[in-house]
């Protein structure tokens, strides 16, 4: 082979390799819709919202970005909404563990295998909270009354039986020797409202995402018995001890998630991935999560996949205790 020829061939095979990779490559050719499934200034929308804004900020997208509010029927409106533009990689979720524990107890027909995990954006632990005047000091005080009688502690959870707050509630009832299903729950249409009950004393503890008891323990009017984190959380929540170092073997994640829906290729799940890597390294990204007692948890799509696999096993376990999968 002369050199010429060589040379050629050389430059023909660099041309078809360059031709391929931008067959493959692929990024948004028109507007993202990233849709919450809560109301305007619901937990949902402000993280898409936030994430909206440093997309946008710090262009990390070349393209418009709108925030689409689809809520109704415990996440199952945004759930349809997504799935009904399969497979267009355009349409993105912000969802929480509730598409988990929704599907267990046969409220919603939709499961995370339905569509294509993203990123695992954040973890936000659950906390066991009572007024500052209230007996019950730590998660030993809870126990020791439970296992006294497990229907002398009334709980507040938001939104529904069988979701993250109940479930947390619950393992302490275990942890007591008492019987989950006796636990006495109050169910609230918000863990805004369980916080005024618990704070009315209409309750005697409120079982809630971290974020929503950050600003009652700011102001000294609630004192936070346990977090439900693998470790003590840092900022405001630092002296706080989780529920295994007060004797509960439980870790409860309400972690919130991007989905797309089902059928993406290789490449656009690529494209999403770096996107996303990059914005949970954004310093307005970081400073939100310290902010709101959130932990960085991020993960790429393929181990967000092995994540939800294992987290729906672990929960469809505590719930079948509960009574509660289907």
């Amino acid at each position: 082979m002369t050199a010429m020829l060589r040379a050629a061939l050389l430059s023909w095979a660099a041309l078809w390799a360059t031709a391929g990779a931008a067959q493959t490559a692929w990024k948004p050719e028109k507007a993202v819709e990233l849709i919450a499934p809560s109301a305007p200034g619901g937990g949902t929308d402000a993280t898409a919202r936030l994430i909206q804004r440093i997309w946008q900020e710090q262009r990390l997208l070349d393209v418009p970005v709108n925030v689409v509010n689809k809520s109704g029927g415990g996440g199952a409106l945004a759930l349809t909404y997504l799935k009904a533009h399969a497979p267009d990689p355009h349409f993105l979720q912000v969802v929480s563990a509730v598409l988990l524990t929704n599907h267990i107890a046969g409220r919603s027909q939709f499961s995370h295998a339905d569509f294509t995990p993203i990123a695992l954006l954040n973890s936000e632990y659950v906390v066991l909270a009572v007024k500052r005047d209230s007996p019950f000091r730590t998660a030993k005080d809870l126990m020791a009354a439970l296992k006294a009688d497990p229907g002398a502690v009334s709980f507040a959870v938001g939104t529904s039986l069988g979701g993250v707050n109940h479930i947390a509630a619950a393992a302490v009832a275990r942890a007591s020797g008492g019987d989950p299903k006796r636990l006495k729950t109050v169910v609230f249409k918000s863990s805004a409202e369980s916080a005024i009950a618990a704070l009315g004393g209409h309750v005697d503890v409120m079982a809630s995402s971290a974020s929503l008891v950050l600003p009652h323990l700011r102001s000294g009017m609630m004192r936070v018995l346990a977090v439900s984190a693998p470790k003590r959380l840092a900022g405001d929540l630092a002296a706080v001890p989780t529920l295994r170092e007060q004797g509960v073997d439980a870790v409860i994640d309400n972690f919130r998630m991007m989905m797309g829906p089902g059928g993406m290729s290789p490449a656009q799940i690529t494209f999403w991935d770096q996107v996303m890597g990059r914005l949970t390294q954004e310093s307005e990204w970081k400073k939100d999560l310290d902010h709101s007692g959130w932990e960085n948890t991020y993960m790429n799509s393929r181990d967000t996949g092995s994540y939800l696999d294992a987290q729906y096993a672990g929960l469809k376990s505590v719930l079948a205790e509960l009574g509660f999968a289907k």
